[in-house]
Parts: structure tokens; C-alpha cells; sequence
């Protein structure tokens, strides 16, 4: 077989995304006899037709499917070839772009991103925090190399990427000291209308707190809803409510916050997710964000196991 056209193969790739020739026409700016001549030579090429056409609309057929999934893994990694050359320091590798949802508690993410300080490229890190929404539109253009996230990739969302459960911590329940003190007899119950700081509906610990407090017949009294876990953390230290964050941050809530436990649940947890797109080239950061993550998971259910503990 003869050395395939990439020319060819971009206007079959525009007519299966406009689902006509007309269209395809206009969105490469040129006739659609032209558009009409190279989808023939390409189809005469690979010797099958590659389009049925239903009602007015051209649909890729079973050869056409295969060809364009091709396509479509060719044309992105063209363009991730020239995102990284328009952007490339020649003193640089490839800067790690990082998507952190807003629910993931800031010490956590620190946990998680801090040894690709310590790999031996040499690339910048950015880190952007925004709703999972937000951040995966901005995966499928190839904006970010990875999410981490309380919640894996929905189903009905149409980007093409992977989910990697991290791990999951069971809730650690804070307050000011003299509130926690009050309510740490009786707890769970005690946090029956008793102000609560909760994450932002959005959340996957809103959602599992809420089913759980279900449950349990226990109905806090909701004083405030947070997209930022610091800021949340920062009102529960002024005494504003009862706040709660995974247990694995718990040593360091403590250390630096003036706050106390008021308890430990583990029937409801944190899970925390790494999303990462199909590509043909994986960052290097990507493989250490994934094993730092998941020795840090591993190290606390082996401490919780411990009989020192």
C-alpha cells in the first residue's frame, strides 16, 4: 500500500465531523467539488466507500468509523504538537498543567504535586482549580495533562480520558475547641441542628455526607455551602460550625489550625480521582502524580491497620 495522503485523510476527517460535503466545504474554505474529488481519491485509495448517507446527512459506515477514530488520534496529537511548540522554552520541557477541583482540600493537592519538584525534567507546574466541569472542557483541548477530582469522569460527559481511582479516606468531624468539646460525648447525634460548613452541592462529599446524615436521622443546621475548602476550614476555626475533611489531611488540620476532632467516620468517605486524557503522549508528571497518590492512600490504610493505632 502506497504512503497515506494526510491531506486525503483531513478532508474525510472534516466531512465526518460536518456531516456534509457542503459544510466541509466552507469550513475549509474551498469548493465542494475539491471536497467531493479528494474524499473519492481517498475512498479509491483505501478501495471501500467510507460514508452512508442518511436523509440529507453523511455518516461514517463501518470502515468510515474505524478510519476516522484514526483520524482523530492523528489530528489530536498534531495539535498537542503544536500546542507544545507554540508554548516550548528551549530551556523547558513541556510545562505539567494540572486541573485540581475546588473540594480537594489544598494539603492534599500539596501532597500529591510536590514530589514533581522532584523529577529530574525540568518543566513548570501550573495548577488550576475550578469545578470538574470547567476543567474537563478544558482536558478535551488540551488546555490540562490531568484532574484530580472527588468524582470520576461522568458518564455523560463526551471526553475521551481515564479514570484512576486514587484511594478513599473515611471523614475526620472538627470544631473549635470549645464547641467540639460540647459535642464529642454524643457524637454522631450531637451534630443533630448544631451549625454545620459543608462543600458545595457539586461535590461528591456534599452528596455522601448528605445520603449519610439521611441515614442516620441527623439534620444539622447548614449555616454556609463552600467552593473552597480553606475558606470553609477558616470559618469552622472562627467557630462558625462543624466542618469535616478526609482523614488523611486530619494530622495536618490539626497542626496548623486552632480546631480539635469531635470524631471519625468511616461508613461515609472521601474518594479521590485521577482523571487523565488518551494520548498517545503521556507527561512524565502524570505517572508520578499517580504513584505519589496512591502511596499516600496505601500509607494511611496501613497505619489505620496498625496495632500502635
Amino acid at each position: 500500500m502506497k504512503q497515506l495522503n494526510f491531506n486525503h485523510l483531513h478532508y474525510f476527517y472534516t466531512v465526518a465531523k460536518h456531516g456534509s460535503v457542503t459544510r466541509a466545504a466552507e469550513h475549509l474554505n474551498v469548493t465542494p467539488q475539491t471536497v467531493s474529488g479528494q474524499l473519492a481519491t481517498f475512498e479509491e485509495y483505501l478501495g471501500a466507500p467510507l460514508f452512508d448517507r442518511i436523509g440529507k446527512r453523511l455518516e461514517p459506515n463501518s470502515m468510515g468509523k474505524i478510519t476516522l477514530r484514526y483520524a482523530e488520534d492523528i489530528f489530536d496529537l498534531g495539535s498537542q504538537l503544536s500546542r507544545t511548540l507554540a508554548s516550548h522554552d528551549p530551556n523547558h520541557d513541556e510545562n505539567f498543567c494540572v486541573g485540581i477541583v475546588d473540594a480537594i482540600p489544598k494539603v492534599m493537592a500539596l501532597q500529591m504535586l510536590d514530589t514533581c519538584f522532584d523529577m529530574s525534567n525540568d518543566f513548570v507546574l501550573e495548577v488550576h482549580e475550578g469545578e470538574l466541569e470547567d476543567l474537563l472542557a478544558d482536558l478535551s483541548i488540551n488546555k490540562l495533562d490531568l484532574i484530580i477530582s472527588d468524582q470520576p469522569l461522568p458518564t455523560s460527559v463526551n471526553v475521551r480520558a481515564t479514570n484512576h481511582l486514587l484511594g478513599e479516606s473515611g471523614l475526620t468531624f472538627f470544631a473549635e475547641p470549645r464547641l467540639a468539646s460540647s459535642l464529642r460525648d454524643e457524637f454522631p447525634l450531637s451534630l443533630n441542628q448544631t451549625p454545620f460548613l459543608i462543600s458545595s452541592r457539586q461535590s461528591g462529599q456534599n452528596q455522601n455526607l448528605t445520603a449519610w446524615f439521611s441515614q442516620n436521622n441527623i439534620k444539622p443546621k447548614v449555616v454556609a455551602e463552600f467552593d473552597d475548602t480553606a475558606l470553609l476550614q477558616l470559618f469552622g476555626q472562627k467557630g462558625r460550625g462543624v466542618f469535616c475533611l478526609p482523614g488523611i489531611v486530619e494530622e495536618d488540620v490539626l497542626a496548623r489550625m486552632k480546631v480539635e476532632v469531635i470524631g471519625r467516620v468511616d461508613t461515609v468517605s472521601h474518594r479521590c480521582y485521577a482523571i487523565e486524557p488518551e494520548r498517545k503522549l503521556k507527561h512524565p508528571g502524570i505517572t508520578q502524580v499517580l504513584n505519589t497518590s496512591k502511596s499516600l492512600f496505601s500509607r494511611q490504610t496501613a497505619e489505620k491497620k496498625s496495632p500502635s493505632n
